[in-house]
Protein backbone atom coordinates (compact mmCIF):
# COMPACT_ATOMS: atom_id res chain seq x y z
CA UNK A 1 0.00 0.00 0.00
CA UNK A 2 2.87 2.43 0.75
CA UNK A 3 4.29 1.72 -2.43
CA UNK A 4 1.34 2.50 -4.15
CA UNK A 5 0.74 5.55 -2.46
CA UNK A 6 4.31 6.63 -3.39
CA UNK A 7 3.71 5.89 -7.08
CA UNK A 8 0.34 7.43 -7.42
CA UNK A 9 1.21 11.50 -7.56
CA UNK A 10 4.38 10.62 -10.24
CA UNK A 11 1.78 9.74 -13.17
CA UNK A 12 -0.17 12.73 -12.41
CA UNK A 13 2.59 14.43 -12.83
CA UNK A 14 4.49 12.84 -15.94
CA UNK A 15 1.26 13.48 -17.75
CA UNK A 16 1.03 16.87 -16.79
CA UNK A 17 4.83 17.35 -18.03
CA UNK A 18 4.06 15.56 -21.40
CA UNK A 19 1.31 17.80 -21.84
CA UNK A 20 2.88 20.86 -21.03
CA UNK A 21 5.28 19.61 -23.83
CA UNK A 22 2.93 19.11 -26.57
CA UNK A 23 1.45 22.61 -25.35
CA UNK A 24 4.66 23.97 -25.69
CA UNK A 25 5.44 22.14 -28.84
CA UNK A 26 2.32 23.84 -30.38
CA UNK A 27 3.11 27.00 -29.97
CA UNK A 28 6.41 27.12 -30.89
CA UNK A 29 5.82 25.23 -34.32
CA UNK A 30 4.51 28.42 -36.02
CA UNK A 31 7.65 30.03 -35.22
CA UNK A 32 9.79 27.20 -36.56
CA UNK A 33 7.64 26.93 -39.98
CA UNK A 34 8.18 31.14 -39.76
CA UNK A 35 11.99 30.83 -39.38
CA UNK A 36 12.59 27.73 -41.91
CA UNK A 37 10.19 29.60 -44.80
CA UNK A 38 11.35 32.69 -44.20
CA UNK A 39 15.18 32.17 -43.24
CA UNK A 40 16.44 29.13 -43.66
CA UNK A 41 14.86 28.28 -47.08
CA UNK A 42 16.35 31.51 -48.83
CA UNK A 43 19.64 31.39 -47.58
CA UNK A 44 20.01 27.35 -48.86
CA UNK A 45 18.51 28.26 -51.86
CA UNK A 46 20.99 31.18 -52.02
CA UNK A 47 23.43 29.06 -51.29
CA UNK A 48 22.54 26.21 -53.84
CA UNK A 49 22.34 28.83 -56.13
CA UNK A 50 25.89 29.60 -55.95
CA UNK A 51 27.59 26.71 -56.06
CA UNK A 52 25.34 25.76 -59.51
CA UNK A 53 26.97 25.58 -62.73
CA UNK A 54 24.73 27.11 -65.84
CA UNK A 55 24.56 23.13 -66.78
CA UNK A 56 23.48 22.25 -62.94
CA UNK A 57 27.11 20.66 -61.95
CA UNK A 58 28.51 21.50 -58.90
CA UNK A 59 31.16 24.24 -59.15
CA UNK A 60 32.96 26.72 -57.08
CA UNK A 61 33.53 29.27 -60.54
CA UNK A 62 31.07 31.78 -58.89
CA UNK A 63 33.17 32.03 -55.97
CA UNK A 64 36.40 32.32 -58.01
CA UNK A 65 34.82 35.18 -60.38
CA UNK A 66 33.54 36.87 -57.03
CA UNK A 67 37.07 36.64 -55.46
CA UNK A 68 39.09 38.11 -58.65
CA UNK A 69 39.38 41.14 -61.38
CA UNK A 70 36.56 43.89 -60.84
CA UNK A 71 34.71 42.14 -58.23
CA UNK A 72 37.57 41.76 -55.76
CA UNK A 73 37.96 45.41 -56.14
CA UNK A 74 34.57 46.14 -55.58
CA UNK A 75 34.87 43.85 -52.20
CA UNK A 76 37.96 45.95 -51.26
CA UNK A 77 36.02 49.17 -52.19
CA UNK A 78 33.25 47.86 -49.91
CA UNK A 79 35.38 46.93 -46.81
CA UNK A 80 37.53 50.08 -47.23
CA UNK A 81 33.82 52.46 -47.32
CA UNK A 82 32.38 50.53 -44.27
CA UNK A 83 35.55 50.97 -42.34
CA UNK A 84 35.74 54.89 -43.24
CA UNK A 85 31.67 54.79 -41.75
CA UNK A 86 32.15 52.98 -38.72
CA UNK A 87 35.42 55.20 -37.66
CA UNK A 88 33.34 58.68 -38.50
CA UNK A 89 30.91 57.17 -36.91
CA UNK A 90 32.38 56.36 -34.06
CA UNK A 91 33.79 60.13 -33.69
CA UNK A 92 30.57 61.79 -33.97
CA UNK A 93 28.44 59.41 -32.53
CA UNK A 94 31.08 59.39 -29.07
CA UNK A 95 31.47 63.39 -28.91
CA UNK A 96 27.72 63.51 -29.40
CA UNK A 97 26.83 60.90 -26.76
CA UNK A 98 29.09 61.98 -24.60
CA UNK A 99 27.71 65.32 -24.79
CA UNK A 100 24.00 64.18 -24.12
CA UNK A 101 25.11 61.66 -21.48
CA UNK A 102 26.15 64.34 -19.44
CA UNK A 103 22.62 66.50 -19.48
CA UNK A 104 19.58 66.29 -17.28
CA UNK A 105 17.12 63.50 -17.99
CA UNK A 106 14.51 65.38 -19.49
CA UNK A 107 17.33 67.41 -21.63
CA UNK A 108 19.09 63.86 -22.45
CA UNK A 109 15.40 62.30 -23.48
CA UNK A 110 14.71 65.37 -25.98
CA UNK A 111 18.38 65.48 -27.28
CA UNK A 112 17.94 62.40 -28.24
CA UNK A 113 14.67 62.40 -29.71
CA UNK A 114 16.59 64.59 -32.19
CA UNK A 115 19.02 62.08 -32.80
CA UNK A 116 16.40 58.99 -33.33
CA UNK A 117 13.60 60.68 -35.34
CA UNK A 118 15.41 61.33 -38.36
CA UNK A 119 16.11 57.83 -38.63
CA UNK A 120 12.54 57.24 -39.08
CA UNK A 121 12.42 59.08 -42.35
CA UNK A 122 12.99 56.81 -45.02
CA UNK A 123 16.52 56.66 -46.22
CA UNK A 124 15.80 57.17 -49.75
CA UNK A 125 14.36 61.30 -48.68
CA UNK A 126 17.42 61.72 -46.29
CA UNK A 127 19.94 60.41 -48.95
CA UNK A 128 18.20 63.63 -51.92
CA UNK A 129 18.36 65.69 -48.48
CA UNK A 130 22.41 64.99 -48.77
CA UNK A 131 22.15 65.15 -52.28
CA UNK A 132 20.54 68.82 -52.48
CA UNK A 133 22.43 70.33 -49.46
CA UNK A 134 26.11 69.15 -50.94
CA UNK A 135 24.94 69.59 -54.90
CA UNK A 136 27.17 72.45 -56.13
CA UNK A 137 24.50 75.02 -55.58
CA UNK A 138 23.19 73.41 -52.39
CA UNK A 139 23.88 74.68 -48.50
CA UNK A 140 27.35 73.35 -48.02
CA UNK A 141 28.44 74.90 -50.85
CA UNK A 142 26.95 78.08 -50.90
CA UNK A 143 28.43 78.70 -47.22
CA UNK A 144 32.22 77.85 -48.53
CA UNK A 145 31.86 80.12 -51.40
CA UNK A 146 34.19 82.44 -50.30
CA UNK A 147 36.48 79.71 -50.36
CA UNK A 148 39.14 79.26 -52.34
CA UNK A 149 38.78 76.37 -55.36
CA UNK A 150 34.62 76.32 -54.41
CA UNK A 151 32.38 74.95 -55.25
CA UNK A 152 33.93 71.59 -54.01
CA UNK A 153 32.91 68.71 -55.41
CA UNK A 154 30.88 67.05 -52.85
CA UNK A 155 28.97 64.41 -54.40
CA UNK A 156 29.28 61.35 -57.21
CA UNK A 157 33.02 60.21 -54.94
CA UNK A 158 33.89 58.62 -52.04
CA UNK A 159 33.45 61.60 -49.69
CA UNK A 160 29.85 61.90 -50.70
CA UNK A 161 28.93 57.81 -49.80
CA UNK A 162 30.70 58.17 -47.21
CA UNK A 163 29.00 61.63 -45.72
CA UNK A 164 25.81 59.91 -46.60
CA UNK A 165 26.49 56.60 -44.81
CA UNK A 166 27.59 58.16 -41.88
CA UNK A 167 24.32 59.78 -41.16
CA UNK A 168 22.86 56.73 -41.66
CA UNK A 169 24.81 55.09 -39.01
CA UNK A 170 24.80 58.18 -36.15
CA UNK A 171 21.81 57.10 -34.57
CA UNK A 172 22.81 53.51 -34.17
CA UNK A 173 25.89 54.53 -32.68
CA UNK A 174 24.70 57.39 -30.23
CA UNK A 175 21.99 55.15 -29.13
CA UNK A 176 24.32 52.32 -28.73
CA UNK A 177 27.10 54.79 -26.92
CA UNK A 178 24.58 56.45 -24.81
CA UNK A 179 23.27 53.63 -23.04
CA UNK A 180 27.03 52.61 -22.33
CA UNK A 181 27.83 56.24 -21.06
CA UNK A 182 25.19 56.56 -18.68
CA UNK A 183 25.89 53.43 -17.27
CA UNK A 184 29.36 54.35 -16.17
CA UNK A 185 29.75 54.95 -12.36
CA UNK A 186 30.78 58.42 -12.26
CA UNK A 187 32.08 57.85 -8.41
CA UNK A 188 35.19 56.30 -10.10
CA UNK A 189 35.62 59.14 -12.37
CA UNK A 190 35.62 61.25 -8.34
CA UNK A 191 38.03 59.17 -6.92
CA UNK A 192 40.45 59.24 -9.61
CA UNK A 193 40.27 63.28 -9.44
CA UNK A 194 40.81 63.15 -5.90
CA UNK A 195 43.88 61.07 -5.78
CA UNK A 196 45.50 63.58 -8.36
CA UNK A 197 44.92 61.83 -11.59
CA UNK A 198 43.93 64.87 -14.46
CA UNK A 199 42.07 64.62 -17.25
CA UNK A 200 43.45 63.02 -19.53
CA UNK A 201 44.83 60.36 -17.67
CA UNK A 202 40.61 59.72 -16.31
CA UNK A 203 39.83 59.90 -19.45
CA UNK A 204 42.58 56.88 -20.33
CA UNK A 205 42.97 55.08 -17.74
CA UNK A 206 39.16 55.18 -16.33
CA UNK A 207 36.46 56.29 -18.63
CA UNK A 208 37.74 54.87 -21.79
CA UNK A 209 38.23 51.06 -20.48
CA UNK A 210 34.62 51.61 -18.95
CA UNK A 211 33.11 52.25 -22.55
CA UNK A 212 35.81 50.63 -24.39
CA UNK A 213 33.34 47.38 -24.85
CA UNK A 214 30.69 49.54 -25.92
CA UNK A 215 32.69 51.54 -28.13
CA UNK A 216 33.72 48.50 -30.23
CA UNK A 217 30.51 47.37 -30.51
CA UNK A 218 29.27 50.08 -31.94
CA UNK A 219 32.01 50.35 -34.48
CA UNK A 220 31.49 46.37 -35.51
CA UNK A 221 28.00 47.71 -35.27
CA UNK A 222 28.01 50.55 -38.20
CA UNK A 223 30.83 48.54 -40.23
CA UNK A 224 28.57 45.25 -40.98
CA UNK A 225 25.31 48.13 -41.68
CA UNK A 226 27.68 49.50 -43.88
CA UNK A 227 28.45 46.30 -46.17
CA UNK A 228 25.02 45.37 -47.16
CA UNK A 229 24.07 49.27 -47.37
CA UNK A 230 22.53 49.75 -50.90
CA UNK A 231 20.37 53.50 -51.58
CA UNK A 232 23.27 55.76 -50.40
CA UNK A 233 26.43 54.40 -51.74
CA UNK A 234 24.37 53.98 -55.44
CA UNK A 235 22.99 57.10 -55.57
CA UNK A 236 26.08 59.29 -53.95
CA UNK A 237 28.44 57.35 -55.10
CA UNK A 238 30.11 56.76 -58.92
CA UNK A 239 31.89 53.59 -60.67
CA UNK A 240 34.58 53.92 -58.77
CA UNK A 241 32.33 53.76 -55.56
CA UNK A 242 30.51 50.64 -56.25
CA UNK A 243 29.65 48.33 -53.37
CA UNK A 244 29.04 44.61 -53.28
CA UNK A 245 25.19 45.31 -52.91
CA UNK A 246 25.35 47.61 -56.01
CA UNK A 247 27.17 44.35 -57.81
CA UNK A 248 24.61 42.13 -56.64
CA UNK A 249 22.11 44.05 -58.54
CA UNK A 250 22.99 45.05 -61.39
CA UNK A 251 24.15 41.29 -61.93
CA UNK A 252 20.71 40.10 -60.99
CA UNK A 253 18.88 43.30 -63.25
CA UNK A 254 21.32 43.85 -66.09
CA UNK A 255 23.32 40.89 -66.56
CA UNK A 256 20.47 38.15 -65.69
CA UNK A 257 23.68 36.52 -63.71
CA UNK A 258 21.71 35.21 -60.75
CA UNK A 259 24.62 32.40 -60.26
CA UNK A 260 26.92 35.32 -59.53
CA UNK A 261 25.13 36.91 -57.67
CA UNK A 262 24.13 34.67 -55.34
CA UNK A 263 27.91 33.86 -54.49
CA UNK A 264 28.48 37.37 -54.05
CA UNK A 265 25.24 37.39 -51.23
CA UNK A 266 26.89 34.63 -49.62
CA UNK A 267 30.09 36.40 -49.13
CA UNK A 268 28.46 39.36 -47.62
CA UNK A 269 26.47 37.17 -45.46
CA UNK A 270 29.88 35.54 -44.75
CA UNK A 271 31.58 38.77 -43.52
CA UNK A 272 28.17 39.60 -41.60
CA UNK A 273 28.06 36.53 -39.43
CA UNK A 274 31.85 37.07 -39.16
CA UNK A 275 31.16 41.15 -37.46
CA UNK A 276 28.32 39.42 -35.51
CA UNK A 277 30.52 36.86 -33.94
CA UNK A 278 33.17 39.63 -33.25
CA UNK A 279 30.22 42.05 -31.53
CA UNK A 280 29.21 39.05 -29.31
CA UNK A 281 32.53 38.35 -27.89
CA UNK A 282 33.94 41.75 -27.61
CA UNK A 283 29.77 42.08 -25.66
CA UNK A 284 31.15 39.09 -23.39
CA UNK A 285 34.19 40.42 -22.86
CA UNK A 286 32.24 43.81 -21.75
CA UNK A 287 30.56 42.10 -19.39
CA UNK A 288 32.90 39.82 -17.85
CA UNK A 289 35.05 43.26 -17.46
CA UNK A 290 32.10 45.10 -15.50
CA UNK A 291 31.63 41.88 -13.19
CA UNK A 292 35.21 41.89 -12.23
CA UNK A 293 34.76 45.64 -11.69
CA UNK A 294 31.58 44.88 -9.65
CA UNK A 295 33.63 42.33 -7.14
Amino acid sequence: MAALTATAPARPRKLLASRKTRVGILYALPVVVYLLVLFVYPIFSTLLLSLKNTDGSLTLHWYADALTGVNLSVLFTTLRISAETAVLSLVFGFVLAQAISRLKPLWAGLAMLVVVVPHFVSALVRTYGWIIMLGDKGLVNETLAWAPGAPFQLLYNELGVVIGTTSMMLPYTVLLLYGVMRGVDRRLLAAAASMGAGRVTIFRRVYLPLVGPGLASAGLLSFILSLGYYITPALMGGPNQTMIATLINQQVTKENQWNGAAAQGVILLVLTLAGLLLVKAVSSLGASRKKRNAS
